[in-house]
């Protein structure tokens, strides 16, 4: 398990050196809450998910450093990283923006010193490729190097690796971590282990299957508990590109300021709608339902209910996106009432099978069809040619003059694109 180290954080120290060692927080969409923080931001006390007005005085009496979310750089510092693991190891799984699973079943055949050399090096050229410091855990099981990845990040002494080899190392690691840290292991779950007396991950390790069966799943609880034992029982994501196919998709935004009409709200969803088009599109698969939500704010003058929403089964699953748009715009209009103040709008897509094995209707034209997929497959193409939002529906093109959308979000202390926009670049005299 690779594990970038406070990853946000770290992509923006990569573009700005002058803040190693100094206090740096990430706030979520719209400024709203920490999402990230470096060391030295936990040291003060300050916990995931605050929200920044509650700890802005703090922030400004320790000169902490204070960044809007930047997703286009994470991405594709992101995208760097993982490209660069999938050139050191058989198989990888992307489990998610800043950790990956790297297979090394049989290379240690043909390595020259062990395994632990081999991820000391993968460790420094990460570093040394991208500028973000990594954390690295090996171990005969993906729920033991997750443990040993927490490890490496919680004992400096390590140098940021912990290789689990022996049997004496695995007892030792297992004593280390309590059963709530241990990868897997829910709230839900916590209470019933702390009543039985299991409170570390060696004792999880050492309670019976049947136990496990019980109390934690039949399959889940029986395979976490093998997993800690050090027996494999989960294998990588089996996609060409490492990464899991989602079996839902949904995109939504807290808006920068109450939207009141309707044809604002019309460009949020359909900016939503438009995002989450492509995202199906990527990994090939077609959506059979829709979800359109609508939110006020809970704290101002609207009387309840505060969120209201929409279903709706489409005739046949697609992924176009001026189709899925034209779904959405119906579905606004059963929800919309004038004279509302909304603050969050969204689209959730269920019901995902595999594009081109859709159920077809009665009526359904074949060559009607393959020229909107093809029409897709153009925007795509341009769009990551040219750049995120080169060609979009004309519902999502702002009048003359409006430099920023109504339904963005404030991002007060965004830096720039440093590595997807050609005039964010940096400049070197």
């Amino acid at each position: 398990m690779v594990d970038c180290n406070n990853f946000y954080v770290s992509c923006e120290r990569v573009f700005q050196p002058r803040l190693e060692g100094r206090p740096v927080v990430i706030l979520s969409n719209n400024d709203g809450c920490l999402i990230s923080r470096s060391a030295e931001a936990k040291a003060l006390g300050l916990q995931m998910g605050y929200p920044y007005f509650q700890v802005k005085l703090l922030l400004e009496q320790h000169k902490v450093a204070v960044f809007s979310s930047n997703y286009a750089l994470y991405g594709d510092m992101s995208r760097r990283v993982m490209w660069y693991l999938s050139q050191v190891a058989p198989a990888v799984e992307i489990y998610s923006v800043d950790e990956a699973f790297l297979d090394l079943h049989g290379l240690e055949r043909f390595l020259v010193d062990s395994l632990d050399t081999f991820a000391r090096t993968v460790r420094a050229n990460v570093l040394a490729r991208t500028g973000i410091p990594t954390c690295v855990g090996v171990a005969p099981t993906k729920t033991l190097a997750k443990l040993a990845n927490r490890l490496a990040k919680k004992s400096p002494e390590m140098g940021g690796v912990c290789y689990l080899d022996t049997e004496e190392c695995r007892r030792w690691a297992l004593e280390q971590v309590a059963v709530e840290d241990v990868w897997g292991i829910g709230r839900q779950y916590v209470q019933k282990l702390y009543a039985a007396g299991i409170t570390t991950a060696a004792g999880l390790a050492a309670c019976s299957e049947a136990f496990a069966r019980k109390h934690l799943g039949r399959v889940v609880g029986a395979r976490l508990v093998r997993e800690l034992q050090g027996f494999p029982c989960q294998g990588l994501a089996p996609s060409e590109d490492g990464t899991l196919s989602r079996r839902s998709l949904c995109c939504s935004r807290t808006f920068g300021k109450p939207l009141t009409e309707f044809p604002d709200i019309v460009g949020a969803v359909s900016a939503f709608t438009s995002r989450v088009a492509e995202k199906l599109r990527r990994q090939g698969d077609a959506a059979h339902l829709m979800t359109v939500f609508l939110s006020k704010s809970r704290y101002g003058l609207e009387p309840p209910p505060y969120s209201c929403s929409a279903v709706l089964t489409l005739p046949v699953a697609t992924n176009n996106t001026m189709e899925l748009v034209r779904f959405a715009r119906a579905a606004l209009k059963r929800l919309w009432q004038p004279g509302h103040r909304y603050t969050k709008a969204g689209v959730i897509f269920d019901g995902l099978e595999p594009a081109g094995q859709t159920q077809l209707t009665l009526f359904e034209a074949g060559p009607v069809s393959e020229k909107r997929n093809k029409l897709m497959a153009e925007l795509d193409a341009l769009n990551h040619r040219f750049g995120k939002g080169t060609v979009k529906l004309a519902s999502l093109i702002l009048p003359s003059g409006q430099l920023q959308a109504p339904w963005e979000g404030q991002a007060q202390w965004r830096t720039p694109q440093y590595t997807t926009r050609l005039e964010d670049l940096l400049m070197v005299g």
